[in-house]
């Protein structure tokens, strides 16, 4: 039987997996190696291991092929055979709500548990809303695009061309279902792949013209971009530990028409001083290596394979970046912390840290509640350097 198949497949390549790369990445290589997988073979097997995943740590006592039916029918509003097999009950149900969902399979399932889908709730950031979190991890995340305000009508329009669906958030943000192909309807340049809360980070920046910015983890840019969107009229610093990414950083700001900026790899756990001796800056983003818990709903493997002893070494890096970096910033200047996590020790716990032990002062700051918003969930905060 082909739903028979399908549970061989999936049971294979779960047995497989051991979270130590990302899902999205182990896939490719799994089925490379796997080539008598068909395109319907592998577009199954990717749906099982995500919807499976995103279960987290709820109903452990059950078989996975039980597991995977109870989260593949929470997950999607299209039926799939494994939950024709193992829920015939709910089949009628698949189109209903999240919640009306939940309550079926609670109702079935009396152990079902929704805290249990994410396993870390004591460490959560006390602003986030846990049941509305967990509930998140069964819907897949958008994906966002920022375009310039004067563009957006003009991007919207080839879109619509194109039969693309898409939501307009805002004139610079735009939602379009996770997976859309945008490389051959736009042009290069004409828009940045970046998730909604990460645009939001961009209202805690406040750049002025002339200034002189540092963004310090740079990766691939994002933040420098979002800045440079908001002020293109500055000094920029790029730097990060990885010159691989530098050269990504590299191709994206040629596409998006940045030509003046200084780049620099640098491990900020040592001092740089020989290096930075004569920076000084306007501003410095510091979009902190961090767990990213707050994105598991694009990789929701990371429910089960996270090892939590994690967030406390995360902790000690981010305490040590930001100790290394504050002197470089001018009195009454910009540091804006930010993070990818919805952990408090990464997040309020360490603008205490900052706060108690650097000349820093609290201006604002917020756990961004992507879960809201079909987005990441994300914190920042804007500290104040004293004079």
């Amino acid at each position: 039987m082909r739903v028979e198949h399908q549970i061989k497949a999936f049971e294979q390549i779960l047995a497989s997996y051991d979270g130590a790369i990302p899902l999205h990445r182990f896939l490719p290589s799994y089925f490379k190696q796997n080539k008598q997988m068909g395109s319907s073979d592998r577009r199954w097997a990717t749906r099982h291991l995500y919807s499976f995943f995103r279960l987290g740590k709820a109903l452990p006592n059950l078989s996975n092929e039980l597991r995977l039916s109870i989260s593949d029918f929470l997950c999607h509003d299209t039926l799939s055979l494994i939950v024709e097999k193992n829920l015939p009950n709910l089949v009628d149900f698949i189109s209903s709500n999240l919640d009306e969902k939940i309550a079926l399979i609670t109702k079935q399932f009396p152990e079902f548990e929704i805290a249990n889908v994410y396993p870390f709730q004591d460490d959560l950031s006390e602003s986030v809303v846990k049941e509305e979190f967990n509930k998140s991890f069964f819907v897949q995340p958008d994906l966002f695009i920022r375009v310039k305000a004067e563009e957006s009508t003009s991007i919207a329009k080839q879109l619509e061309a194109q039969n693309i669906n898409f939501e307009v958030i805002s004139d610079t943000a735009i939602a379009l279902p996770n997976g859309t192909k945008l490389e051959t309807v736009l042009s290069d340049g004409k828009y940045q792949v970046q998730d909604l809360s990460s645009q939001h980070t961009g209202s805690f920046f406040k750049p002025q013209k002339w200034d002189k910015w540092w963004d310090c983890c740079a990766a691939s840019g994002g933040k420098t971009l979002l800045l440079h969107s908001l002020e293109p009229v500055l000094e920029l610093l790029v730097t990060d530990l990885r010159e691989s990414i530098l050269t990504n950083l590299d191709e994206r700001f040629a596409q998006a028409g940045i030509r003046k900026y200084h780049k620099k790899e640098l491990d900020l756990l040592k001092n740089n001083d020989q290096i930075l001796h004569h920076y000084t800056f306007d501003g410095i983003i510091l979009d902190a290596p961090c767990t990213g818990s707050g994105t598991w709903g694009r990789t929701p493997e990371m429910l089960s394979h996270f090892d939590d002893r994690k967030i406390k070494q995360f902790a000690t890096i981010q305490k040590g970046i930001v100790n290394n970096i504050v002197k470089y910033l001018k009195p009454g200047k910009p540091l804006i912390y930010i993070t990818c996590s919805a952990f408090a020790a990464e997040n309020e716990e360490i603008v205490k840290h900052i706060t108690d032990t650097l000349p820093l002062e609290l201006e604002s700051m917020e756990l961004i509640k992507g879960y809201e918003n079909k987005a990441d969930t994300m914190f920042v905060a804007r500290l104040v350097k004293k004079s």
